[in-house]
Order: structure tokens, then sequence, then C-alpha cells
């Protein structure tokens, strides 16, 4: 299975795309959880519109395919084709580590159901199978109850508590 199309009962994982645009600057609107994303300073100092916004946040996942054959993919409805969220293994350095982080994002209409544990559930099970790494984390903002959640259900832990992007995380960690 190719890391950029892949899918679970649910949903489709593909390549983003330039077209993606339009559609994901919907996540950005009344979207009570970005500071969870460390995304304030972005919005504070550069005065991003939700377009722009959209479009830097997708064009820094071309560059992460370049860079590490890993980023956030458009996660679609099977049923629908429509794109609700993005999700990805993304290679990030941590407290001076070299990690591989499970992360997603959902747009608000789309919260609480079950999306994000099917959706980290099935990248999981990509990690394992491709042997991507000997552990996967994921960086959560101390107060993202949600998330902490979701990385319990996937049997992750807390290592430790950090800072990043300017905020106090958890990492949680998996060994494969």
């Amino acid at each position: 299975m190719s890391y950029f199309h892949q899918q679970s009962v649910r949903l489709n994982f593909r390549k983003l795309k330039s077209s993606d645009i339009e559609s994901w600057a919907e996540f950005f609107v009344d979207n009570t959880n970005l500071h969870y994303l460390g995304l304030m300073n972005a919005l504070e100092n550069e005065k991003l519109n939700d377009l722009e916004l959209s479009e830097s946040w997708i064009n820094k996942q071309f560059v992460r395919y370049e860079e590490s054959g890993f980023g956030l993919l458009a996660i679609e409805l099977k049923s629908t084709g429509e794109l609700i969220g993005q999700a990805g293994i993304m290679r990030k350095e941590v407290d001076g580590e070299t990690c591989y982080e499970v992360g997603y994002s959902i747009k608000p209409k789309f919260w609480r159901q079950g999306f994000a544990s099917e959706m980290s559930a099935q990248l999981i099970d990509y990690a394992v199978e491709n042997k991507v790494s000997d552990k996967l984390i994921s960086i959560i903002h101390i107060d993202n109850i949600g998330s902490i959640k979701i990385a319990e259900r996937n049997k992750m832990q807390i290592v430790r508590t950090s800072r990043y992007a300017d905020m106090d995380v958890f990492i949680y960690g998996r060994e494969l």
C-alpha cells in the first residue's frame, strides 16, 4: 500500500492538491481549537485570511512530501468524496530528536464522529506494516482533552512534557 493512497472503513487518504485550498479554508472558519495547533502566532503576526492560511498549510505539505516522503494527506469521505480533514505522518525535530508524528485536523462540522480515531489508527497501522520508525509520537497541547483521549486509545502514553511552537505540550509516544 502506498503512503499516498490509503483507505479505512469510511475514509480515503490521498495527496493534497492545490485545488484543495478553497475547501480546506473552511477548517479555519469559527474553529475554536486553532490555539491547540500553534497557529496563533501565524494568525496574529502575519494577518493571514482563511484562504491564505489554507494555501500556506497545504504548500507546507508539498514541501514535506518532497523532503521526507510523508506529510499530511487529504482525508475524504468514501461515501461522498468530500474533504473532511487532513491526517498524516510527519518527520519533525522535537527536543533535538528526529521523530515521526501522527497528526490530524478535521473540519469542525465533522468533529465528534470518530473520524480522528479512524484516521490515526489507519496511519499507525501503515507505520507498523511499513516499518516507518521504531516509535511514533503525537505532540498534543496540554489542554486538548479530545486528542489526549485519541492518543490513549491508540495505545500511546505520555513520554514527557515539552515546549513546541510556543505551547506547553505533552509528547505522547508508542513503540512500534
